[in-house]
């Protein structure tokens, strides 16, 4: 057998493991090593790879980013802004047709420019919104599918934790792929709003209005956001102008968010520890997922997979763009089965090398950047789509009254409206790229 024939096996291999419900870091490193042992012929040369490997992965500059964002999330979380973005987001909207849960989307969207994780913002949005639905009589599923939903907007909207492993991975430039994520990330927030007035208008038994809020309460109401929005400005608006590189604003936004949080008197030595341990163990699953997909894709590169797939679709005589949709079809696929992060890991080392050296008319960075943000809505969708839409079963647990199966079919709107945006984004790579063009 042909180390090519062994590095096509090994992906069988790998979803046999993960099936097995085997965490996706210690799959991943065990395929890998495995794999390198046999290629190589010893189990030596791979274990001193990993002295350096292990150094060289986790001293990386860029990669520091990671602990710092999630660090900002938790302070973000017990500092009381979710709760004062859902609020005033319900004065302005409300009173509206499904207008609760528009605020509920709005929310999301504000919590995410702060968070970057897609479950830490379903959780923590969830716990705010998810009674103020009950309470205006929202259907089981449309409450569940509108905040998973929102969910993955913690992650569509910069600053996004994914979108620097991508830039890692494919070598592009973190501050553009954010920049490159804006538009795409309003037009999530946009399409979920405009998915749950459609819904609510095909079935008016599904929601009520809330009370309409005086023009005075809604401005006063804006007051509590202004930290929000400053710290969004702060750190996302610092590296758009050059301000900051992306490790720093990170920095600025951890110590930010914590000092509203000691503003607001919710940052206690307790609440302190617990926001150091929770991104502490976020951080080490992360970077186990990294060193795991380090390993496993040094294996690929020895029985040069990557370099064979780029060859065949160079040579394949057909549209580029029809294999674009293929790639996209089987992200979608595998997003149900696996989180965003994983499937980054595991794939961009083969996928985009291949899909760079063919011609979809995009000169210099510009195919790095769209393929990103493709690639990131695509596998988003996986996090509220059935069997494994992790964000479904967030939402799910948090009441014991919405089955799973309510679940399923309330995010069905979303869904749709997500694969929209996915047509538009690939059909007019402008919506992408433009504020970039604009900014650099």
């Amino acid at each position: 057998m042909s180390s090519f024939d062994l590095g096509l096996i090994s992906f069988p291999i790998l979803m046999v493991f993960l099936f097995l419900r085997m965490p996706i870091g210690i799959a991943m490193f065990t395929v890998g090593f495995v794999g390198n042992w046999i290629v190589m012929g010893t189990p030596l040369a791979i274990l001193n790879q990993l002295k350096s490997l292990t150094v060289t992965t986790f001293s990386s500059y860029s990669l520091s980013i990671v602990p710092l964002f999630l660090l900002m999330g938790q302070f973000a979380t017990i500092s009381g802004m979710s709760a004062a973005l859902f609020k005033s987001a319900e004065q302005w909207l409300g009173h509206r047709k499904g207008g609760v849960g528009m605020a509920a989307i709005g929310a999301c969207a504000g919590f995410g420019a702060i968070c970057g994780s897609s479950m830490a913002t379903a959780a923590t949005m969830g716990q705010v919104a998810l009674p103020e639905l009950r309470k205006y009589g929202y259907a089981n599923g449309l409450a569940a599918g509108t905040l998973a939903a929102g969910g993955t907007l913690g992650v569509l909207i910069p600053p996004s934790v994914v979108l620097v492993i991508y830039a890692i991975l494919a070598e592009q430039n973190i501050a553009k792929l954010f920049v490159a994520a804006f538009i795409p990330g309003l037009m999530a927030a946009a399409g979920y709003m405009i998915a749950i007035a459609i819904y609510v208008r095909l079935y008016p038994d599904s929601a009520t209005r809330g009370p309409r809020a005086n023009y005075v309460d809604r401005l006063r109401g804006l007051g509590p956001v202004l930290p929000v929005i400053a710290v969004f400005v702060v750190v996302v608006g610092g590296i758009y102008a050059g301000i900051f590189t992306p490790t720093e604003a990170a920095s600025v936004g951890a110590a930010a968010t914590a000092l509203l949080a000691v503003i607001n008197g919710t940052l206690s030595f307790r609440a302190l520890r617990t926001s150091l341990e929770a991104t502490a163990k976020s951080t080490a699953m992360i970077f186990m997922i990294v060193i795991g997909a380090s390993v496993f894709n040094n294996f690929l590169s020895l029985a040069q997979v990557p370099q064979n797939v780029a060859d065949y679709a160079v040579t394949l005589a057909v549209s580029p763009w029809l294999i674009l949709v293929v790639v996209l079809l089987l992200y979608l696929i595998f997003g149900c089965l696996m989180d965003s992060l994983s499937m980054i890991l595991l794939t961009i080392p083969i996928i985009y090398p291949a899909l760079s050296q063919l011609d979809f008319g995009l000169q210099g960075d510009d195919f790095g950047l769209w393929f990103g943000i493709l690639v990131l809505v695509v596998v988003e969708v996986g996090l509220i789509t059935p069997p494994v839409g992790l964000n479904l079963f967030v939402i799910k647990s948090m009441s014991k009254e919405i089955t799973l199966r309510e679940t399923f079919i309330g995010v069905t709107p979303f869904v749709i409206s997500d694969i929209l945006r996915v047509v538009l984004l690939t059909a007019l790579p402008f919506l992408s790229l433009w504020l970039v063009h604009l900014i650099y």
